[in-house]
Order: C-alpha cells, then structure tokens, then sequence
C-alpha cells in the first residue's frame, strides 16, 4: 500500500460556510486549478458518481479514455467527504475533514492509492491535487466569503512565491490577514496580491510598505541552497540574500514609523558543521568564515532592527513538508531502496514542521495570544534533532522499507556532481535547538520525528 499524504489548514470560518463550498464537488476546479473539470451524475450524497479531470494535457486525455466515474463514500454534512477513484490495477481514495475549532475549521485532505498500481498513479495523479494544497485551501477560503478580519496586519512577503513563502501566504490569507508578495516576476496563477521587484533597489515596490494599517515584513528572499558550492554560487548565494534585505531596510526608512513586526529569515546552517556542539540562540558564531557562515552572517547584519519595532532573527532548520525539496528527495532516495545511513551517519539533523514553522512565524507577528516572542534570535527547530542513522530508519520504517545498504560519502559527492547539488547537505549537519522557544512556552504540535513523518506520511 501506498502511504497516505495529509496536508492540514486552519480556515477562520464556521465548519458549515467550508463545507458549503467543499461539498459542492463541481466548484473543485474552482479552488483547485490542478482539477480541470467536475461533472457530477447527480446531487452529492453516498453512492453517488462523477467524473474528474486533471489540468494536464496528457493526463487530461489518458484518465478521459480509461477512468472510470468516482464514487461518493462518505458524505457527513459539515464533517467529511470522501470519494474512491478507480484506477487501472487499484484505487484512489481522496477524503476530506473538517474539524471545529476555536474561531474557525480546521481542514485536513488526506490522498491515498492502493493495488499494484498506486506509486504509478500517486505519479500521474498527485501534481494535480495536492500541488500548493495550502494555496488551494486559501482558494476555498475566499469561496466560502473569508475577508480580513478586523485589525488584520498588511503582511508584505519578500520571497513569496518561494516553497515556505506561499505556505506562509496561504496560512495568513486563511486566518484573516492581508497579504502582499514582493516577487521578481508575478505570476497571474496565484490567489495573492502580488508587487514586482528586482530584490536590490529602492523601487515603487517600497510603497508596499508605507500602506496604512498595521504592517508586518517577512523577509524569506534568497537562493536557494541547493547548488554546487562553487565561488560564483556561494557569491550568489551570499549577494541575493544581502542585496534584498538591505533594500527592504532602506525601503523602511522612508516610513514615519518603525514597521510593526518584522520577520528576517536566515538559517541554523550559520554554524556549518557544528560536530557535537549543542547550538542555541545564545552559540557563538565559527570563525574563518566556513561557506554557509559566511552566507548568513552578512546576511543578518544587513537586517536593522531600528527599522521595526518587533523584530525576530528567525534561524529555520530543515523543514518538513511533502512538498519541500529536502523531504521529497530523502522520500525518493528511501523509496528507491537507497535509505542506508549516508556517511558516517552520526551527523545531527535538526528540523521542525511546516506546521510548527507557521506556528513560530505567526508567534513572531504577534498572532498568537498564547505564546510572546521577545525580540532577537530565535532558532526554528524541535527539541529533539537526530543523528542521519536515525533519520534514515524512520523513514525507511514510516514508508515501510527494509534495512538498505549505507551510503558511502564518496557515492554521494559523485551523485552530488551529478545533481549539481551540494554533498555538505547530506554529509553535514547541526544540532540546534531553542532555549527561547522553550522559555517562551512554545508548544511542539510534532516535536518528535517519528509523530512528524507519521503525520506527513500517514497510513
């Protein structure tokens, strides 16, 4: 059996206005641009049938020829809708819930296939429906008549069409705020308001930032990290990370007031290779300028903290998503039978879950009644980091494998080249971990690894 992928989203309307929208199966396409067309055999209700579409070419015209209609199989009003797909050699199962809670819905799709079939058709069909899940959920949101709530921050995001910035784009939209990506090309798909900018100068993009109301800035700009580490990728790392920060502190100096929150990205990897240190806020810097030291350093130095008068330094460890970069491809590495230990296997993993992440984030803007963070350094990972032997068996066990043969380190710097990736990402590590998360009262909804995994790949 295939494992169960689950993406989860809080919506800040009643359970009844989501599923009004939700249970209305032909407004899918509507909130989910994956999803072509809908036609439905009659009013939804148990037993009743359907046909979907894909929003791709190819797939469009293989699933016309040879799929089957659906079936409804579980239709509780308010609650939960289910339907069973039949696919060539197995079955899709798609559900979705919804949960009460405080202020709103909680929204949970969970994607599951079984037979013979399943890893062939998660691969066709999977793009489709849980691509930007979070993004579609902001979708439905809208549909079912959220508006910003009262007092709602203008949330300017630098980097927002990056993975984690329109995750944090969706979970803002979806509890009431008001949301803007800088971005160097906009991009007419998205649901949110979008500003160009060239990450480096003072433009008309900076009016962003002199809107009225409340303001909040979440500097995620950067390349990304995933590269060969040669002297050109390193300079480019280090200069559009600088670059775009210095440009976001010079646009906010041209307000009459400090910006309300601000949220400057940057990363543990500040450490490099910290061996059996133990990293916190509070852990000095190395010296001699290691490569991703001196990437981040710069980085935060070119953030002022004048500019705001909330401020957070936010040092994110790996994130775990089904869709982020550095889970799909241990997924697939494990999936292929190559889920041994890489290296020496003792190198710390420190990490966190995209829905703790959006936690600390809305913790940071003031949006969390429960949790005040103080200004300054805060460290984005769980209390509980683990060597790679570890990582590699939860996995191995979570997406039911069996033991598989270590990874030489000599295997994966070739493999590396190949990919034109970087083998520090899997031959190094930290182990970091928040004092100031921890006095703050924080609560972990995953702080284990293995509750982590078992939520991101259900069974």
């Amino acid at each position: 059996m295939a494992g169960t992928t689950k993406y989860t989203q809080f919506i800040g309307l009643a359970p009844e206005l989501v599923w009004g929208v939700l249970a209305e199966l032909e407004q899918w396409p509507v909130w989910n641009p994956g999803v072509r067309s809908v036609r439905m055999h009659g009013p939804v209700a148990v037993g009743a049938t359907g046909d979907y579409l894909p929003n791709g070419k190819v797939s469009a015209r293989i699933h016309q020829r040879f799929a089957r209609p659906f079936t409804v199989t579980v239709f509780e009003p308010d609650r939960e809708l289910g339907i069973e797909q039949p696919e060539p050699a197995g079955t899709m199962y798609l559900t979705w819930r919804l949960t009460p809670r405080d202020g709103g819905t909680e929204i949970t799709q969970e994607l599951r296939f079984t037979g013979p079939s399943a890893a062939a058709a998660r691969t066709l069909v999977r793009p489709f429906i849980e691509t930007d899940a979070r993004v579609n959920f902001s979708r439905l949101a809208r549909l079912a008549g959220l508006t910003p709530v009262d007092d709602a921050l203008n949330v300017v995001i630098a980097g927002g069409t990056g993975a984690l910035g329109l995750q944090v784009a969706a979970d803002l939209t979806c509890r009431g705020q008001r949301v803007t990506l800088l971005t160097r090309r906009r991009n007419p798909d998205l649901p949110f308001r979008q500003t160009e900018w060239d990450g480096r100068s003072i433009g008309p993009w900076s009016a962003e930032l002199r809107e009225p109301g409340r303001l909040a800035v979440i500097n995620l700009a950067g390349k990304l990290v995933d590269c060969r580490p040669t002297e050109r990728n390193v300079a480019e790392l280090r200069s559009s990370r600088v670059d775009s920060t210095t440009a976001l502190v010079a646009a906010a100096g041209l307000r009459d007031t400090p910006v309300d929150y601000w949220v400057q990205a940057s990363t543990t990897a500040i450490w490099s290779d910290a061996g059996e240190t133990r990293c916190t806020e509070t852990t000095p810097l190395p010296v001699g300028l290691p490569q991703m030291t001196g990437v981040a350093q710069p980085w935060e130095e070119a953030f002022d903290p004048a500019r705001a008068d909330h401020s957070t330094i936010l040092r994110t460890s790996i994130v775990l998503d089904p869709d982020a970069p550095a889970l799909k491809r241990l997924g697939q590495l494990t999936k292929a039978g190559l889920g041994g230990r890489v290296g020496p296997g003792d190198q710390w993993f420190s990490w966190i879950h995209i829905e703790d992440w959006l936690a600390i984030v809305r913790a940071a803007l003031g949006l969390d009644p429960t949790v005040t963070l103080p200004d300054g350094i805060v460290v984005a990972a769980t209390e509980f980091p683990v060597r790679n032997t570890e990582l590699m068996a939860t996995l191995r066990r979570i997406l039911h494998r069996p033991p598989s043969p270590p990874t030489p380190a000599t295997i994966l710097r070739i493999g590396a080249v190949a990919l034109r990736t970087d083998p520090a990402l899997g031959l190094t590590g930290r182990h970091a971990t928040s004092e100031v998360l921890r006095e703050a009262g924080f609560d972990f909804r995953y702080p284990t690894l293995d509750e982590a995994l078992t939520d991101l790949f259900a069974h």
